[in-house]
């Protein structure tokens, strides 16, 4: 197997940096929107083949260092006794709608290796291949509960955040609820096969430092020590501060608003770290892309625990020639002593 990711998660010594791609596996891909026109996005999640399938469909176009599962954050919803429906430049919407988050009671206890068991045939079939380790994930409970508040989704989840700051003991059983169930739902994973685990609180960005230390990393920390416990290895994706690092996490991966360097500096350099080129880069063409990649790669100044990845997910209109060119460059650059 392919092991460079795992082995920089773990901070080994490694001949070249690791490199792969949120969103790597789908709207980007020529192939993926031919299957698109066949079958919706769920129907494909639901069908392990399919899902295996479409995991794989990267390796087609560039060749990256690992498979990230194809699937949706929302996905242990609907095991949890909600229904969802996937909204083009929405997201995941509740149906019937959630009145606001009161409706915890809603929320249906659930064993995933029960509900979620056609995910973990999915990484059963990627795995047994053994050519590269299956990135498995599952979202953090403030990134997860985001789809649930009440009213129009605003980028700056202003309905979320007052939930949180007034009614603390209403998010406490929401918060606890998913925190235990996405960390089952994330061992299971990795017991099917999947060789790392990331976590995404892509939406905590919203929220200041003080807030985030308070009312939401005890809950992703809660996540992320059973992972560690377990011997799960975890990248945790989110904010280039010091309060989102005290959660936990083998590796954090930052987006592209911070320098790779600075946020390595606010994290410590103890850690591994993920990123970060601004995926506008890809849109700007190749040129841009290799020089941005560079960029990165200086920044990270060749210390143990680097994995190349883009600040956020691929954009739909990104380029597969572009995206293989970054891949190239991260190939080509030597790291010192090797």
């Amino acid at each position: 197997m392919n092991d460079l990711l795992l082995r920089t998660l773990a901070r080994e010594p490694v001949e070249r940096t690791p490199v792969w791609f949120m969103r790597q596996a789908g709207r980007s891909l020529p192939a993926y929107r031919e299957l698109r026109r066949e079958r919706g996005f769920l129907e494909l999640v639901r069908d392990p083949e399919s899902a295996a399938r479409v995991t794989r469909l990267p390796l087609d176009y560039f060749d990256v260092d690992a498979l990230v599962l194809f699937m949706d954050l929302s996905t242990p919803f609907e095991a949890a006794g909600i229904e969802v429906e996937l909204r083009p430049g929405v997201g995941p919407v509740p149906l019937p709608p959630w009145e606001g988050l009161e409706d915890v009671d809603r929320l249906r206890p659930f064993e995933p290796r029960e509900r979620l068991d056609f995910v973990l045939e999915a990484i059963r079939l990627l795995a047994s291949d053994g050519e590269r380790p299956v990135i498995g994930f599952v979202g953090a409970p403030f990134t997860l509960c985001s789809y649930l508040a009440r009213g129009p989704r605003d980028s700056r989840l202003t309905q979320l955040r007052g939930l949180i700051l007034r009614r603390p003991g209403l998010w406490d059983r929401l918060a606890g609820f998913w925190a235990e169930h996405l960390a089952e739902f994330a061992i299971a994973q990795h017991e099917a096969g999947a060789g790392a685990i990331q976590v995404f609180d892509s939406w905590c960005s919203v929220l200041d430092p003080g807030t985030y230390r308070a009312r939401v990393l005890p809950y992703s920390r809660r996540l992320l020590q059973r992972l560690a416990e377990r011997g799960v290895p975890t990248v945790h994706y989110g904010a280039a501060h010091e309060a989102f690092a005290e959660a936990g996490g083998d590796a954090i991966g930052v987006d592209w608003r911070v320098p790779l360097d600075e946020a390595w500096r606010r994290i410590g350099t103890d850690r591994a770290i993920q990123g970060n080129l601004d995926p506008a880069c890809i849109l700007a063409g190749e040129e841009v892309a290799r020089a941005g990649t560079r960029d990165v790669l200086r920044q990270a100044a060749g210390r143990s625990g680097h994995i190349f990845n883009l600040g956020h997910g691929l954009h739909p209109d990104s380029d597969p020639e572009v995206i293989a060119a970054v891949v190239d460059e991260v190939r080509r650059w030597k790291l010192p002593g090797r």
